[in-house]
């Protein structure tokens, strides 16, 4: 399949684009920075993966995107640019967990099959995590706990083989895990490709009109109030 694939959701802006199936399927990836270099950066790498690839936006069976959880912002622009990608070629959507593209990440970092279980977990800022749990049994994913938004104290292993994300370096000194159980992990496209045919067939993809964020937490930033009282706080100690 022609599959373009692209994740703006953390600090780190993947794509990666897949021509033909197969054996004889070829791939074109690029990792760059990401955050405030997503708005000028996104498209033209898109661009460029199209030129290397010899392939036209409308040659293309779907547009791939991360849609969350992650950045507000990164989602948004992941979701506009896959919006309008699509309606200009006519080609199908297909938003993506990023948390299952962490835990697909995990398992072929680790070359686990059937049975592999794992917690993935992004760093949601805000002293808070978003974090889900999967299994991997007959070549497929099942999601197991649904998405939650914790403080990193309050994290529960619940018997998964392993914690995957980018959370560890920032909240090392408030997680109870062993180290040699996590995985560092990101919603790459390349986990995105690899998850596309089964969610594809599952009847995953939309129109770009129904393509929309995945939002766990309602509120990103803090009140001028909210700002005032931790700047106090933290004065007073």
């Amino acid at each position: 399949m022609n599959l373009l694939a692209f994740d703006t959701s953390t600090d780190q802006m993947s794509m990666a684009l897949q021509r033909g199936r197969g054996g004889d399927a070829g791939r074109w990836q690029h990792t760059g920075p990401g955050g405030a270099k997503t708005s000028t950066h996104l498209i033209p790498q898109i661009q460029a993966l199209m030129v290397q690839a010899e392939l036209r936006f409308e040659q293309l069976d779907a547009i791939v995107f991360g849609a969350g959880p992650g950045s507000f912002t990164g989602l948004r622009t992941a979701c506009s640019v896959a919006q309008g990608l699509a309606y200009g070629a006519r080609v199908p959507v297909l938003p993506v967990d990023t948390l299952l593209a962490v835990a697909e990440e995990a398992r072929a970092a680790c070359g686990a099959g059937d049975g592999f279980q794992v917690t993935a977990l992004l760093d949601a800022r805000m002293d808070e995590m978003y974090a889900a749990s999967y299994i991997f049994e007959g070549g497929q994913w099942t999601q197991r706990l649904a998405y939650s938004l914790i403080r990193p104290e309050n994290l529960v292993w619940d018997g998964v083989s392993v914690l995957a994300g980018n959370v560890l370096a920032v909240y090392a000194s408030r997680l109870t895990l062993d180290a040699a159980r996590y995985v560092a992990a990101l919603p790459t496209a390349s986990a995105m490709l690899r998850l596309a045919p089964a969610l594809l067939a599952a009847g995953g993809a939309v129109s770009a009109a129904q393509a929309l964020p995945t939002y766990i937490r309602d509120k990103v930033a803090q009140t001028t109030d909210e700002r005032a009282a931790l700047k106090a706080a933290a004065q007073a100690v």
